[in-house]
């Protein structure tokens, strides 16, 4: 096979192959628990959903934002959302006690590109501890 040939099958193949790996990263934060809470809160949620505009849309997490983080008993991430009104952020903190243990919300609330911040949910142990203070 001629060098060009393998050059650009090479790169025809690593591209292929990252934008897959993509792919399969979305969709795994997608179908986590954390994730797919958030998003329920933000659907019931009628005050964002004005604010938003019929239809929402859920896109692909900015999988370079230092935002987002992950680790074994804590979460942090910045969802990107739209409608027709408007666009925004979807923030969500979330914390398990224990490695195995089930996710819990800490935090989730909308930011609109105007400024707009819309609560939608704080854990009754963060408000607990806010009036200890």
């Amino acid at each position: 096979m001629p060098l060009g040939k393998l050059f650009l099958f090479s790169g025809v193949v690593a591209s292929g192959t990252c934008t897959l790996m993509y792919f399969v990263t979305q969709k795994k934060f997608s179908k986590t628990l954390y994730y797919q809470l958030a998003l329920e809160h933000l659907h019931s949620h009628l005050e964002a959903l004005e604010a938003l505009g019929p239809p929402v849309n859920i896109h692909y997490l900015h999988l370079t934002d230092r935002f987002n983080f992950i680790d074994i008993t804590n979460a942090q991430l910045k969802i990107p959302v739209s409608g027709s009104k408007a666009k925004g952020l979807l923030y969500v903190r979330s914390s398990k006690d224990a490695p195995f243990k089930r996710w819990n919300l800490q935090e989730v609330f909308l930011e609109l590109k105007s400024g707009q911040k819309i609560p939608m949910f704080k854990s009754n142990e963060e408000n607990r501890n806010d009036t200890k203070k």
